[in-house]
């Protein structure tokens, strides 16, 4: 940790989310990086932009929110998402061929993913062979005692059951929703219940932690001795982008913080909650708004 301050790390897409009259910084693994840092942690955004006037302004964005970054300027534009909204719910276009799609791995992102106490990733910014390779090779640098979250993160068709093994095999965090979880059961051909399935996951990557949320109903963290299930409050939804990544980070930022599980899986609800009542991926915080925070 710096300053006592735990050290987390964001690795692969950083874009801008394009509502039909808005738009919004985002990516999952950098939305996770921004929730942590404003629980408290220091984040650092590991990803590549275009060397266009996007890149500039994502780039002050980050800036703006105390985040560090190792951002690479490529030959390719800065990404971009469209979004959809139905009753709050997203739909995504995901343009291809983009700044992260050529992330480059530098010595500078090897410093800082080798003193992170913990690094998240998932399988979109993985769609690319430069992306993917920059991602393995990071992974491997990471402390031996830090939480490698596997966030999931199933877009469009971009995975595939090679990726999501080899990610398994790389995590000790692992974190998916009730939707996914229907994918990997074709996928892998796992039977039982979802209580079963997962308990068998933990057991099979040799997880610390397995997230699985679904939605509006509730959500459950297991550890190798423990498991946690809260019912997902009744808010007033803005819209969801973000939301699982706000629980990602500050459940990760909770456990390296000493809170017990059941305490950081609190808190990370809370947290989800508070994002579905704003606009976009990164919404200010507001402590009087957010009941363990």
């Amino acid at each position: 940790m710096e300053n006592n301050r735990p050290l987390i790390a964001g690795i692969g897409e950083l874009l801008w989310d394009v509502f039909p009259s808005r738009k919004k910084a985002g990516g999952a693994p950098i939305n996770f990086v921004y929730h942590a840092t404003q629980m408290g942690a220091e984040g650092c955004a590991v990803s590549a932009v275009g060397d266009d006037a996007s890149g500039a302004e994502i780039v002050r964005e980050l800036e703006k929110n105390r985040i560090r970054s190792c951002i690479e300027k490529v030959a390719h534009p800065t990404g971009r998402v469209l979004v959809e909204l139905n009753e709050g719910l997203p739909s995504y276009t995901i343009i291809e061929g983009v700044a992260w799609d050529y992330l480059p791995l530098t010595q500078q992102a090897i410093d800082r993913v080798g003193k992170a106490d913990a690094v998240c990733f998932g399988t979109l910014a993985q769609r690319s062979p430069v992306s993917r390779n920059t991602i393995k090779t990071l992974l491997e640098y990471a402390p031996g005692d830090a939480l490698l979250f596997f966030d999931i993160n199933l877009r469009g068709h971009y995975y595939s059951k090679e990726l999501v093994e080899e990610s398994l095999q790389k995590a000790n965090v692992f974190k998916l929703n009730d939707e996914e979880l229907v994918t990997l059961r074709a996928m892998f051909g796992l039977e039982g219940s979802d209580d079963e399935v997962c308990r068998m996951m933990m057991k099979k990557y040799n997880l610390r932690y397995l997230v699985l949320t679904a939605g509006s109903v509730a959500s459950t963290v297991y550890s190798p001795s423990e498991t946690s299930v809260i019912p997902t409050p009744k808010v007033t939804v803005a819209d969801t982008v973000g939301a699982g990544d706000s629980f990602s980070g500050a459940f990760v930022y909770s456990i390296l913080t000493g809170k017990s599980l059941r305490e950081a899986h609190q808190k990370a609800v809370d947290i989800a909650a508070f994002v579905c009542t704003r606009q976009g991926a990164w919404p200010p915080y507001d402590p009087s708004l957010i009941p363990s925070l």
